[in-house]
């Protein structure tokens, strides 16, 4: 479950990361050549720098506001799912939650489904 806490983590900063080629090396780090993130605002991104582009156009929308990790509910068979929070940094206050459901590939993140 170690694993799983480290990368639901990497990926929250991944969205939290605010410096483009900071946020590029991290997304080759966690999430697989082949990676797709899927959410209600988007049918699928597929790849890294698709990803990390929908990401900076978030950051437009949600201004200083950062993700952080609600609860793992259960992995199993390299699925996890988690609920997080969007809110101020440092603080625990939501002004938005959502349920992610993620798949791993060679220990790395393959896929994303979340729900807000």
């Amino acid at each position: 479950m170690s694993d799983v806490n480290r990368l639901i983590t990497q990926y929250l900063g991944i969205w939290n990361e605010r410096d483009e080629a900071r946020r590029n090396a991290i997304i080759k780090e966690v999430m697989t050549e082949d990676s797709v993130y899927s959410d209600p605002d988007y049918a699928g991104i597929e790849g890294h720098a698709a990803l990390s582009a929908a990401i900076g156009t978030a950051h437009e929308k949600f201004g200083d506001l950062v993700f952080g990790l609600g609860e793992i509910i259960g992995a199993h068979h390299d699925t996890a799912l988690f609920t997080w929070r969007l809110g101020p940094a440092g603080t625990d206050e939501a002004v938005g939650t959502g349920y992610d459901v993620i798949e791993f590939a060679d220990g790395r993140i393959r896929r994303v489904v979340g729900f807000f």
